[in-house]
């Protein structure tokens, strides 16, 4: 199923995807307390991004998700999950807004 947002558009594959990324993985983003939340395929003209949203109970910093990124590169790539070339983007979900 194709979703368009502006000039985007996304793939929405979320569960099945994400299921098998999470088998991958299994416990090797355990030790940084996180968790996939969800995967999904976008689209910008002949670019495709996979796109990996992580989570946990606290804030995720960007030094957190620079060493989930480097635990996630190497699996995604043996893994084949997209056809063709593809830009991996692994990013936090959105907590809101945080009061110092």
């Amino acid at each position: 199923m194709q979703q368009r947002v502006g000039d985007h558009s996304f793939s929405v594959v979320g569960g099945k995807m994400k299921e098998k990324l999470q088998a991958l993985v299994g416990t090797k983003l355990d030790s940084l307390g996180i968790v996939i939340d969800d995967v999904y395929i976008g689209k910008e003209g002949n670019e495709t991004t996979l796109y990996v949203v992580l989570d946990r109970e606290e804030m995720l910093d960007l030094k957190t998700v620079v060493q989930a990124t480097r635990i996630l590169n190497p699996i995604v790539d043996e893994a084949d999950l997209v056809d063709g070339s593809y830009t991996l983007d692994v990013y936090a979900k959105e907590k809101g807004d945080v009061e110092e």
